[in-house]
């Protein structure tokens, strides 16, 4: 839906707002989210019963509209995924970059902020996060667009991986391999973590950074 401004926004579709702008402030910090109706009754949907078990007609029961109105906002289920996938990658992104900038330069420093922040998210949004391993029921046009954001995400963490084994901080052979073993893990965490099990997310993080220095061979501590 367009024409909505800030003096006339619709209560069911509302603003997304990944709280981008206070991840520069302190990326360490994750406020709820600020998810219109619609989406966040598919959100709670698709991580309940997986967006192939999650009907259109649930989704607006769930919000307490027809599903004429649903549609009125979003074209079909696929738009509500991927406007959710959409959410998820720029949210870890701006969150990724922000603790990337106050590693100063040190590769060291800079790899331990970026994977202390992605496992933050992935731990206090583990909904959200999830959510990215539905991607494979997305059309191959919403397949390609939303893999074009995520990459941003693999580009970052492997020009720090890169940095740090060009100046000798870091022991690695294959920088791109040593990347995706580095997300891969991060990404399993949503399969595992509860928020009421022992660990805090502080606690998974510090356990992810010690696992990622150790990938690539951290000749030292973050500074």
């Amino acid at each position: 839906m367009d024409g909505s401004t800030d003096d006339a926004v619709d209560p069911l579709e509302g603003r997304v707002v990944p709280d981008g702008e206070n991840a520069q402030s302190d990326w360490r910090t994750l406020q709820p989210l600020d998810l219109s109706p619609i989406l966040s009754a598919a959100l709670d949907a698709f991580y309940e019963t997986g967006f192939h078990g999650t009907s259109v007609r649930e989704i607006a029961r769930r919000v307490g509209v027809t599903v004429p109105a649903l549609y009125y906002h979003h074209e079909n289920k696929e738009g509500l995924l991927i406007a959710l996938l959409e959410l998820s990658t720029s949210d870890v992104l701006s969150r990724a970059h922000a603790a990337d900038a106050e590693g100063a330069g040190d590769p060291v420093r800079r790899l331990a902020n970026v994977i202390e922040a992605i496992v933050l998210r992935m731990t206090m949004r583990s909904a959200l996060a999830a959510l990215e391993g539905e991607a494979r029921y997305l059309s191959p046009e919403n397949r390609q667009r939303y893999r074009a954001v995520r990459k941003g995400i693999e580009e970052l963490v492997r020009e720090i991986v890169e940095e740090g084994a060009a100046t000798g901080d870091f022991d690695v052979d294959d920088p791109a391999e040593t990347t995706r073993a580095l997300l891969g893990m991060c990404q399993s965490i949503p399969r595992w973590y509860h928020a009421e099990g022992t660990l805090s997310p502080e606690a998974v993080a510090k356990k992810y950074v010690a696992i990622a220095l150790k990938t690539v061979g951290a000749r030292r501590d973050p500074l």
